[in-house]
């Protein structure tokens, strides 16, 4: 199994995607499920990727991506971030116009 092939398939055959600590209806950390609610309240539908499943997995995304936490966003193959900069998307209005601008809502 490749690790790094199992990311990017997961990334390109969702327009959303976000790798999280759990799932979107059971998040297992206050940070995953920070990001989860911002796309719920949008009306986003994703694919939520639960890192907790595998340690291959939890630690090839961290190296796939070359950012060091739990959750991360992806959004039509392009990394937009972890917690903090989704949060801050979400509250300038930046998150909703990207979704827009791609199509997505």
């Amino acid at each position: 199994m490749n690790i790094e092939n199992d990311i990017k398939k997961l990334i390109n055959e969702n327009e959303i995607c976000l790798f999280m600590k759990g799932t979107p209806e059971a998040p297992q950390c206050g940070f995953s499920m920070a990001v989860s609610n911002i796309l719920k309240h949008l009306g986003i539908n994703f694919k939520g990727v639960d890192v907790l499943a595998s340690n291959d997995l939890r630690q090839g995304i961290k190296d796939f991506s070359d950012w060091p936490t739990i959750p991360q966003l992806y959004i039509k193959g392009e990394f937009i971030g972890g917690c903090d900069i989704v949060k801050e998307m979400f509250e300038k209005g930046d998150l909703k116009k990207l979704l827009e601008e791609k199509s997505l809502i």
